[in-house]
């Protein structure tokens, strides 16, 4: 059970981890024309029918790795709200009010939380009577002229055999770093978002707000996996779409049981509360690629409200994978033999030697060994390549998942090569260098302007244009926009009784 709460913490099979990371890779390097369209999806953007409707509580992909520039701390960070359009305004992304997300730490292996951080939201809205996300260029998350703010606290639970020990609060009103509307509203972003980066204590930092998706991949594998034929392959269908980034860094002493059994297992959860006042979880991710490809639909949801412990009904799923057998009809590459036990080994305990808590329960967790320090040099297929700092041992934002997860389900573990790729190897953007790493949002003032637009629009409008350092100004030309609005309708309206008046006479 989830504490204080009414439903369970959450779950996502182990099962539907492996498969789902089979489901993202396999589509991407398949193209075959007889695979369901719906039977995959980026990571977890949208792999459930219930949580595809409500994106404010759908868990898009979970990170979590030893810190690069600081080594003794591990970094998480949790994703919400797929495919956020930069201009999706004038009601742009915010967490949800109604919601508790959940960080959720396993420091010994029996697949359940031991530690749990609790991040719960509220909404403030300065001026109701307009319809503006911010007023006027906003210069700190405090200026009057952003309309509507967010903040959050955040609660640490402990637990034991599943029932609540203690619970501390470690954050209170801390601001939300906004969503990124524009240079003319948000002149320096970059500002803002130092700004929504907290100190709590105990050399621990936090930090909430809007941020580029760090999940790349080729989605064209709805088309009847990339046009049926690989026609379609190679662009990164995410590029320039934004998500709602929670990033928490810790001390690793404070999520490990002890320095000898330094592996933690991580995976995050969002409870909803309904009319009762009552919290469900509805979404839940550890690892990724989990609950898109290798559950059916009849499961999906099933899997989103489940939790670790419980891991053992979607066994079958990834002990009898689909996927591999589709990519052996359509491109001839021999199915490894199942039982699909190496599977099991690698996603559902974590590696031996290297991610493997003793006495492991199989469940679906992203496990990490905070004592393997952050790699030098970095390579995008982590363990595969040698590289033991990155996925499946945690998982760092280069990370390229799509690819090693196709290749392990396709046997590379088993000696069967195959090198299969969805052909996009990193992000579009960089990432950052320190916390909290993720590359700051689009705005919604990306792209090329139209032909005839920009400088020919100013030089008509003149001085009127002239930006002023206050709102007033940008709310008279608001103003005067939308009065100019209202002459066209009132002339519009002028015309067609006009005409009216014209045809009442002929007839």
């Amino acid at each position: 059970m989830t504490p204080i709460s009414r439903s369970g913490l959450g779950r996502r099979s182990l099962a539907t981890l492996v498969c789902g990371a089979l489901a993202a890779g396999g589509l991407v390097a398949a193209g075959v024309a007889a695979l369901d369209p719906g039977a995959a999806s980026a990571s977890s953007h949208r792999e459930a029918p219930l949580i595809s409707g409500t994106p404010q509580y759908d868990n898009t992909d979970l990170y979590a790795f030893v810190s690069p520039d600081k080594p003794d701390t591990t970094t998480v960070i949790a994703n919400f709200i797929p495919f956020e359009e930069p201009a999706g305004g004038p009601n742009f992304y915010t967490f949800a009010d109604d919601a508790q997300y959940d960080i959720h730490i396993d420091n010994n292996g029996d697949a359940q939380s031991e530690l749990v951080y609790r991040y719960t939201f509220k909404t403030h809205r300065k001026n109701g009577d307009t319809f503006l996300y911010n007023t006027g260029p906003v210069k700190s998350l405090d200026d009057p002229n952003l309309n509507i703010t967010q903040t959050y606290d955040i609660d640490l639970l402990r637990l034991h055999n599943q029932k609540l020990v203690s619970k501390t609060k470690v954050a209170d009103d801390i601001p939300v770093a906004p969503s990124n509307v524009g240079k003319a509203s948000m002149p320096d972003y970059t500002k803002l978002r130092n700004q929504a980066v907290y100190k709590l204590a105990g050399d621990s930092t936090t930090f909430a707000g809007q941020a580029d998706d760090p999940f790349f991949a080729d989605l064209r594998v709805f088309d009847l996996l990339y046009g049926g034929n690989l026609s379609e392959v190679g662009r990164d269908t995410l590029k320039g779409y934004n998500v709602n980034t929670l990033a928490l860094q810790v001390p690793n002493y404070m999520i490990q049981e002890s320095s000898k059994q330094p592996i933690v297992g991580i995976w995050s959860t969002v409870q909803r509360k309904d009319a009762r006042g009552y919290y469900t979880q509805v979404s839940r991710l550890g690892s990724p690629l989990v609950n898109e490809v290798v559950n059916p639909q009849k499961d999906k949801d099933k899997f989103n409200a489940s939790s670790p412990w419980d891991d053992a009904q979607f066994l079958k799923n990834v002990t009898n994978p689909e996927l591999p057998k589709l990519i052996e009809a359509i491109y001839k590459i021999k199915a490894p033999a199942e039982p699909r036990n190496d599977l099991v080994d690698v996603f559902l305990k974590g590696v031996k030697g290297l991610n493997q808590p003793p006495n492991v329960r199989p469940a679906e967790e992203l496990r990490l060994n905070t004592s393997i320090k952050p790699s030098m040099h970095p390579k995008r297929l982590g363990v595969l390549d040698g590289d033991n700092a990155g996925f499946p041992n945690g998982r760092r934002l280069a990370d390229d998942v799509i690819d090693a997860s196709l290749r392990v389900v396709e046997g590379e573990l088993l000696g069967q090569k195959t090198g299969l790729s969805d052909s996009v190897d990193k992000n579009d953007k960089g990432f950052e260098k320190s916390f909290p790493y993720v590359a700051e949002p689009t705005s919604g003032s990306r792209g090329p302007l139209a032909k005839g637009t920009g400088s020919n629009v100013k030089n008509q409008l003149g001085d009127a244009l002239q930006t002023g350092s206050g709102s007033t100004n940008i709310m008279l030309i608001a103003g005067s926009a939308a009065a100019g609005v209202a002459g066209v309708l009132l002339i519009g309206a002028g015309v067609m009784w006009w005409r009216r008046r014209m045809y009442n006479r002929a007839y």
